[in-house]
């Protein structure tokens, strides 16, 4: 690597630092918002269960049971369902009303399959939303893959409806993005209302959408583009917003699609990008449950250790030029790589694997994805042995403090820890174990020894000054 590259890298480092640091800052802000809206909910719900029925009207007692929430970016479909009056002239009421409700009952399963909330259905109109009731990221792109699978069925059924001659429904879909109010009632059985300017533009989508068609807005497309192939399709106006441009949702590009002719089935490359994009849904969760369930003794491998080492795994992972994959699998690691601590502090790593593996299959990975972030996760165990490129960023990632300038205040946390728990000495013997690990110990990877090594000599010095003889 030539100095002028060197440079380059460091540079682009820098900027990924910067950018880590601001949204770990902003992660952090918002989870103790969360945890502060959840205590509010925890005591009104106390206060309401030890109230007596007939204390409250019956007006005020359904209302407080009614919550409501805001959420700033959930996807809407609206679908409608047309041709009830041409299917009339050849079929009775009652068939008709059974063929409408296989075809609700099939968008069902695609909604649920894509963890979308059904809102309602009202006569031959469906509607359902993304990013409702639990915030994600990946909202969007699932509403959008759920429409295009929900266009599919319809197009199958009237292809073997018209071969017998026989009339059937047909389809228009509007999609747009934006914030939401969700009013949701009911304990067992919760019902959810929504409200807002982006619920009325997705209908007009809809309505501004052709018979076998999938019109999305503007918003939507922005979030989508770079997956799926979409038309323009011309402007259309909306109160106190002026004109808003659409686009019709066509298919999955190409580069994305298991059927290049089709689109229609996402290959493992689109996968690999989703997942990287839902990583910071399952991050904010974990880094959660780290912060409320890990050990108070743990001053140094706390939840501000594993952010570190995510920022350093995907900054490793990236001077390296592994793949999407490959530094997907490397921050999962990351993220579980010290979660084990929940469960114990002699087995952590092995704690940490079957966290991964109660966790990941809810978020579309594979089992082949989650074997090998284990085996990165007991990667970390020391003494490190990588046996591959990923292992290797691993590890030096989860040591990468070596060979920075925060090396001694880092590594007193560490002592502080193990001195509470009564598995070191004095801080002379814990600088004389630092130096004799620091000298056997190596960076694997061509980033981390460029970046770090020269650094971690330095370091050795500074520690010698400090034993006393």
């Amino acid at each position: 690597m030539t100095k002028e590259q060197e440079q380059k890298l460091v540079l682009k480092i820098a900027d990924l630092l910067r950018e880590n640091k601001k949204i770990s800052n902003q992660l952090k802000e918002l989870t103790e918002t969360n945890k502060k809206l959840v205590k509010q909910n925890e005591k009104l719900d106390k206060i309401i269960s030890s109230l007596p029925p007939d204390v409250l009207p019956k007006e005020a007692s359904s209302q407080i049971k009614s919550r409501t929430a805001r959420f700033e970016m959930a996807t809407v479909l609206y679908a409608d369902i047309q041709g009830f009056k041409k299917i009339a002239e050849q079929s009775a009421t009652s068939d008709i009303i059974d063929e409408l409700d296989q075809i609700i009952f099939h968008f069902n399963t695609i909604v649920e399959k894509y963890k979308i909330e059904k809102i309602k259905t009202i006569g031959d109109a469906y509607m359902c939303a993304g990013g409702v009731p639990v915030k994600n990221i990946t909202n969007p792109v699932d509403v959008v893959l759920a429409a295009l699978e929900m266009q599919d069925y319809l197009n199958e059924l009237k292809a073997e409806y018209e071969s017998q001659n026989k009339k059937f429904w047909d389809l228009k879909m509007g999609i747009h993005t934006g914030p939401v109010t969700a009013t949701f009632s009911g304990r067992k059985k919760i019902s959810y209302e929504l409200k807002g300017d982006t619920v009325h533009i997705a209908t007009r989508m809809a309505s501004a959408s052709e018979v076998g068609k999938i019109n999305i807005s503007i918003m939507t497309y922005e979030l989508v583009k770079q997956y799926f192939a979409c038309d323009y399709h011309g402007k259309i106006p909306v109160k106190y917003k002026g004109d808003l441009e659409m686009y019709f949702l066509k298919r999955i590009k190409p580069a994305y699609s298991e059927d290049r002719k089709t689109g229609r089935s996402p290959n493992q490359i689109l996968w690999n990008k989703y997942l990287l994009r839902q990583f910071t849904d399952l991050q904010e969760i974990v880094l959660d449950r780290l912060e409320k369930e890990l050990p108070k003794y743990l001053y140094y491998h706390n939840f501000k250790h594993t952010i570190d080492v995510i920022n350093q795994a995907e900054l490793i992972g990236y001077g390296e030029g592994v793949d999407d994959e490959s530094v997907l699998l490397l921050k999962t690691a990351a993220l579980f790589h010290d979660a084990g601590h929940i469960i114990g502090y002699d087995e952590h790593e092995y704690n940490g694997t079957q966290l991964a593996r109660e966790y990941l299959p809810k978020y579309r990975y594979s089992q082949e994805q989650i074997d090998r972030i284990c085996e990165l996760i007991m990667a970390t165990k020391l003494p490190p042995n990588p046996k591959s490129i990923l292992e290797s960023i691993m590890c030096d990632a989860d040591l990468d403090y070596l060979g920075r300038s925060d090396f001694i205040p880092v590594s007193n946390t560490l002592y502080k820890e193990l001195k509470e728990q009564n598995k070191i000495g004095t801080l002379n013997d814990w600088n004389r174990l630092q130096v004799k690990f620091l000298s056997n110990h190596q960076f694997f990877t061509k980033t981390g020894k460029s970046l770090r090594e020269v650094n971690k000599q330095m370091q050795i010095e500074r520690i010698k000054q400090l034993i006393e003889d």
